[in-house]
């Protein structure tokens, strides 16, 4: 059995932003008190790309033996609701373990628990994970200190890496705008260096928010197009949320669509207290209040957009405003870790700073 399999993806060679994440999770493979390492951000920020390319990266002849794993084990999590025995069917394959398909989730996890345990150490990666997993469900040992072996985990939702109990959580952003520009031309070629079509490729550019899957997609339908009224329609399509091809609104829009039906499925918690008290109201519409952010144009002061969602009866029902201001806070909590509202600030007047979210520029 090999050590690590090679996983097709897109290199990351000469892109700065994702060469730096790609190092700073080798030196957390390399720390000792770092066991699950939770890596998540928006839909399109390449965080399948950054693991695939640190998977193949530890094919490489690695000098550092903490990098050394017995077996990497890669496993693509089944979108919701989440099988435990398709995880662990990828599981036991990549390790050549023979199971009964007939036989209890405990019994294979048992299986999988004395293989792993076999090994000096293991790296498993857990790509795209929607909600939590036990592990423990799957047959994964416990992490023990010194960390030896680890898991790593992607995530559209921070509160994922929060309940999988990831001793690091690492934030994958946006590029910086330099940086997505050099990114659109990679992929555009030179076309978009021509002199009549580079103001409106930096402005299709822009409007990619930074997302490199959307800058690769679209950065490459663009290639070959000499035409300014290709160039003119792709930005005003982008504008108006209208994919100007099959594969922008498949790899791209797609993507954003998950993030906003999977809010269907985020446990917002509440205690059992709450629950019994509150059993005959009704929840809020968390799909709702984040609709709901389209009416603003830009930034959002937080205690307005509360006061709006209470005012419209989506945030549901509560005994006094105060509870429904907790309501509030929560979803938006929720939205920021779903990465679909970022946090922002303005200053009202000197010195005073309001809290305040607004949409992606994707989403818009």
């Amino acid at each position: 059995m090999k050590k690590v399999e090679f996983i097709p993806g897109t290199s990351i060679e000469g892109q700065s932003a994702a060469t730096r994440n790609l190092n700073i999770l080798l030196r957390l493979l390399e720390d000792d008190e770092v066991s699950i390492i939770g890596v998540w951000g928006t839909g399109g920020v390449r965080k399948t790309t950054l693991v695939k390319n640190l998977n193949n990266e530890l094919l490489k002849n690695v000098s550092c033996f903490k990098l050394s794993f017995s077996v990497v084990v890669w496993v693509t999590v089944p979108k919701l609701p989440i099988d435990i025995r398709k995880i662990q069917a990828q599981i036991a394959s990549r390790l050549n373990l023979q199971v009964d398909n007939e036989a209890s989730v405990e019994s294979i996890a048992n299986k999988i628990y004395q293989r792993l345990k076999k090994e000096t150490s293991f790296l498993l990666i857990l790509n795209d994970v929607w909600e939590a997993i036990n592990l423990d469900h799957i047959g994964v040992p416990q992490p023990e200190y010194p960390a030896i072996s680890k898991v790593i985990l992607t995530s559209h939702f921070l509160g994922v890496c929060k309940q999988m109990k990831t001793n690091t959580k690492m934030n994958i952003s946006t590029l910086k705008e330099d940086e997505s520009w050099l990114l659109f031309v990679k992929n555009a070629r030179h076309v978009a260096n021509l002199e009549y079509i580079q103001p409106l490729a930096k402005e299709i550019a822009r409007e990619c928010g930074g997302l490199p899957l959307a800058i690769t997609v679209i950065g490459s339908s663009m290639r070959g197009r000499t035409r300014v009224e290709l160039w003119e329609d792709a930005l005003k399509s982008l504008r108006m949320s209208e994919p100007h091809n099959k594969d922008v609104e498949k790899k791209v829009y797609m993507v954003i669509k998950w993030s906003f039906d999977s809010l269907e499925s985020q446990d917002i918690e509440s205690s059992p207290e709450q629950r019994s008290k509150h059993v005959n109201k009704k929840r809020g519409d968390i799909q709702s209040c984040f609709l709901y952010c389209f009416l603003y144009p830009a930034t959002i002061p937080i205690d307005d957009l509360i006061h709006c969602w209470w005012a419209e009866g989506i945030l549901g029902e509560h005994d006094t405003y105060e509870q429904a201001y907790d309501r509030g806070i929560t979803f938006i909590e929720t939205l920021k870790d779903a990465c679909l509202l970022e946090a922002d600030k303005i200053e009202i007047v000197t010195a005073h700073v309001m809290d305040c979210v607004k949409m992606h520029d994707m989403v818009l």
